[in-house]
Order: structure tokens, then sequence, then C-alpha cells
């Protein structure tokens, strides 16, 4: 069997995707939880209690409210989000009336105060504003995306505009983006008129220029009841991969030890990881199939389980041929063991790797094509990795691009084998029609999840891996840095890319920061994690597209609450912070 056109098919020069607009940071309020682990927990709380209590929609403000105040109190939450409560609720109410509702019979109700207003081309007609596809702000590409899927759209705000669509009978669902006010004035004519409607306030602190959580806009858009796996519990899911790699599971899935290479090898599994590479292996399985909820097979914990033999016995070599003497907060293998040991340890992982899709019990036509593509992500990876071993016989400054080329081949091919292994396992056929997607998918994500890891050296000083910055290694923010820098700073960051040491860590963090590196790499990992969703636009598989957006979402939950609006707090008597 050949190898899918994918990854055969000739290298296509490396571009950034077109911006993104980062929208400006403002100052939190207390209307609404301030972390994403809360909102999340919030939002799980509150479809735990629908479905618990199954109450009728539509439902009546008051009684929502009833609802809310309930929720917030069992949640031991602040009172002052029990509005976020209710909406949360009332969406969950909807949810799969939404889902079974016709995208063409939708409406995507968007407010004008998303766009950039001092730069905004648009004009406005009696519906509302008519965008000019500028590229400045976030209504252009949800307003894109949801025509191309069949919804009607409204850039506009007002009730009246709302309404006499639902009156003329077109309209079956709404998915609204407002600020907590103004779904307060607009939820009676909804509820008055039995519409089926979700709702995504707005993160903001103005009525201009303000923001929203795109992930939850985007799931929202998307929600349909094809995708069979909207109900998956992803949370669950990454908590049934981990146990993969507990002691007594690595022995059932793997065998039992045999030996000190075998079990340091185990041992070496069994460390702190995100699991992110098994848990796409079964994520995109599991989207495939009839029903994705199905147990998981013992076949699919043997694939998952060798990803995770590839990417860790990688981490053994990167740590060695970096020198690094830290990882996960504990002594890199090849510190506590030494060199000899833990490149055996590294081989022996890789040879794992291979053991376990060779005995995984799936058809000879698909284990040649898992096969395959392990190899292929194998030879990516050196090839990454020897760009940069080269780069430090020869240290140079290296722009954006060249180092984002680095990214792709060392981080992305380890996304890309996860995900193709685990739709080979759902099915040769299945895995051909969605490959190219997979590829830029992960080729997308792989950039976006190394320069996030790029910028927590700069935030968090690499906390649990290897800090780059330090080790004097190729950094996206250090080449942003770099590129802007003038005068001393730029002699500094240039110093540093030589590996000369006459700089301190301290003096090239700074030179970075005051370069503006970190606001542009922000924008660069929100390019890339968009590239990764516009990636999916033409997958037809309408569960696996809706899974793997919501991946994006799970890796990537770093959305910060800006705060709320101007009118809201003139209206509510809600007074300024200093």
């Amino acid at each position: 069997m050949s190898a899918p056109a994918t990854l055969s098919a000739p290298p296509v020069q490396l571009t950034l995707p077109r911006p993104v607009p980062v929208q400006r940071v403002r100052k939190p309020k207390k209307n609404i939880p301030q972390t994403l682990a809360e909102r999340t927990r919030v939002l799980m709380a509150a479809r735990d209690y629908v479905e618990k209590e199954k109450p009728v929609p539509p439902l009546p403000a008051d009684q929502l409210r009833i609802h809310a105040d309930r929720l917030a109190a069992d949640l031991q939450l602040d009172p002052i989000y029990s509005d976020y409560v209710g909406v949360l609720i009332n969406n969950e109410l909807w949810r799969e009336t939404l889902a079974a509702v016709p995208y063409e019979r939708r409406l995507l109700l968007i407010p004008k105060c998303l766009r950039v207003e001092s730069k905004c081309p648009a004009p406005f007609d009696e519906f509302g504003l008519l965008c000019k596809q500028c590229g400045l702000c976030s209504i252009q590409d949800l307003q894109n995306e949801a025509e191309r899927l069949g919804y009607a759209v409204l850039v506009a705000e007002g009730s009246a505009i709302v309404m006499s669509l639902i009156q003329t009978g077109k309209i079956e669902a709404i998915v609204g983006v407002s600020c907590l006010s103004v779904l307060e004035r607009a939820f009676p004519y909804m509820e008055a008129a039995a519409v089926p409607g979700v709702a995504v306030p707005l993160l903001q602190d103005d009525c201009i220029d303000t923001t929203v959580d795109l992930d939850w806009v985007w799931d929202y858009i998307h929600l349909t009841s094809d995708d069979r796996t909207r109900r998956m519990d992803l949370g669950a899911l990454r908590e049934e991969v981990e146990f993969y790699f507990t002691p007594l599971a690595l022995d059932s899935i793997m065998g039992p030890a045999h030996g000190d290479t075998e079990r340091i090898s185990r041992e070496w599994l069994q460390r702190a990881g995100k699991r992110w590479r098994p848990f796409l292996t079964v994520a995109a399985y599991q989207a495939l199939q009839a029903e994705p909820g199905a147990p998981i097979p013992d076949s699919l914990k043997k694939l998952a389980v060798a990803v995770e033999c590839f990417h860790k016995a990688s981490l053994i070599h990167d740590d060695i041929e970096d020198d690094d003497a830290e990882r996960y907060g504990e002594a890199t293998l090849h510190s506590e063991h030494g060199v000899p040991v833990a490149l055996n340890v590294g081989d022996l992982l890789i040879g794992e790797g291979y053991r376990l899709l060779s005995e995984s019990g799936f058809s000879s036509e698909q284990r040649v094509a898992m096969l395959q593509v392990a190899a292929q992500g194998q030879r990516e990876l050196c090839r990454g990795q020897g760009a940069e071993l080269h780069w430090t016989r020869n240290p140079r400054p290296l722009n954006s691009v060249e180092v984002i080329e680095i990214f792709e081949k060392k981080t992305a091919p380890a996304f890309a084998v996860a995900l193709h292994i685990g739709a080979i396992a759902a099915g040769v056929d299945s895995h051909e029609d969605v490959a190219p997607v997979l590829e830029a998918y992960s080729k997308a994500m792989g950039i976006a999840y190394q320069i996030r890891d790029d910028l927590e050296d700069y935030t968090q000083g690499g906390v649990g891996a290897p800090d780059d910055l330090e080790a004097m290694r190729p950094g996206v923010v250090m080449s942003a840095g770099w590129e802007r820098a003038q005068g001393d700073a730029k002699d500094i960051l240039t110093s540093r890319w030589k590996r000369e040491t006459t700089h301190n860590t301290a003096a090239v963090r700074q030179a970075c920061i005051e370069s503006g590196a970190l606001d542009r790499c922000q924008d660069l990992l929100e390019r890339y994690k968009e590239e990764a969703i516009r990636s999916l636009a033409e997958l037809e598989n309408a569960s696996l597209k809706g899974l793997l957006r919501r991946v994006i979402g799970k890796i990537f939950n770093d959305t910060e609450i800006k705060g709320w609006c101007k009118e809201f707090e003139q209206a509510n008597g809600v007074a300024p912070q200093s």
C-alpha cells in the first residue's frame, strides 16, 4: 500500500497566515468568572444541572432566575454571577434543539461593537453593519463561516429587527453574541416567541472594540445533530487516556517489563506529561465511529501508548542533545542514569512504539499504513532537530519564519502522527478522506503549541519543561525581539543568538519585552490557532470536524476576561475601578 498523498507531497513554502487581530486587554470586573477553568467548571455544572433537573424551555425570566440562583448557591459562587449562570442554563436548555435545526434556518446575531471602531470602513443600513471584509476584527471570520454554512447573519443590536425576522417564519433558532445587559433586554422577546436561542456574553469593558470568546461562538455556530461527538466529555476522555500510563495499565497494554532497561522505560512513560498526543489518537478514532461514546477497544489503547512511546523517546534524545538537566521538574533521564543508559532507553521506546503498532490487532493494511505514518513522522522530527543542531554549530540570528520552520518539523509531526494513526484505526478509507485536513490541522496546531511554550519561557520561566531561553536555543520570541529591537537591545539579542554569554538571561528577556516581541508572538499564536480552525472548513465529517474544533479550545485554554461595558455600568450604578 502506498503512503497517503499528503505524506509524500513536496514541501510547501512556509508563509505566515493572515493576521488575526488581538484586541486590547481591559480591566476585569466581577460579573463573570475571570478564569477559563472557572468558566468551564460552571458550564459543566450547568450542563449537569439541566440533565438532572430537566426544566422545560422556554423558561420565563423569573423561573430561570430561580434555577440560576440555586445553581450559583450550590457552586458557592458570588450572587453577582447569577446572570451569567442563567445564560449557561438557558443555553443548555436549548442546546439539543439548536443542534437539530438546519443551519439555513438559523440566525447569527453579532454586535457591531466587535469592530475596531476607529478604523472600520463598513457603513450601516437599516439592518446593521455591512462588513467590508477588511480583516481588522473577528466579525469577518464569524460572518463568512456562518454564511458558508447557510446562516442568516446580522451585525446589529435591536430586538425589532430580530423579531421581524422571526415573524417571517424563516428563522427557527438564534445564536447571539452580546453583553449581559443586552441579553437581558432581548430575553423576553425570545422567550415569548419560544425561539431556541443560545447566547455568548462579550468579554469587554466598553461599547467599542470589544472581544468575545471565539472558541465558544464557533462551537455554537457549528453545533449540529450530525456531529455525534457533541456530547462527548473531552475531560473524561483525557482522564481515561491518562489512566493508560499507570503501572498496572501499562503492564496490561504492553506486557510485563523484563530487566532494568524496560523498567526504566516504563517509569519514564509514567512521568508527568500532558498526554495530548495519545489523547488525539483516541479522539480521532472515536469521532469516526458510528457510536463515539462506545467503550475504547484494547487495540486502540496499544496505539495510544505507541504514540506516547515515540514522543517520550524524542524527549530523551532531545534532552541529551541539548544537555538539559531537568524536565517535568525532575532530573532528565540522562542526568539520572547517564547518557548511554538514556540513549538505550530512548531507542527501546521507539522500538516499543513500532511493536505496539504491529501487534495492535488491526488489519494488515491498517498496520502498514500506521507504520508508514510513524516512520514519516520520525523522519520529519529528526530533520527539524537536525536543523536546530546544525544551527548550534554555526549560531546566527534567525528570523521568525526560520524558527517557525523548525517548529513545523519538530513539533507538528507528532500531532500529525497521532491523528493519522487514530483515523487509520477507524478505517483506511476513512483516513484517506480526511488525511489532507489532518495534515494541515496538525501543522498549524503544532506551530501554535510550540509558540505557546516559547512564550511561557518568558512569562512563566519554562515551568515544567526545559527553558529554551536559558539554554540559548532558537525561539520565536527572541527572533521577533531581534527583528524589532534597536540600539543596545539589538546588540544584546544578537549576542545571545550567537550563543555568547556576555549578557545574562534577564537582560535578554527584558530586551524582548521592551521590543514588543511578546505581543507579536501572542498575535502569531492566535494566527496559527485560527489557521488550524480554518483548515477544518473543507472537512465533511461533522463529528471529526466538531471534535477537532473543540480540541483546540481544550489545548489552548488561555482566554482572558476583559470586563464589562460602560453602558452596563451606567445602567446598573457600577462604580469604575481605579
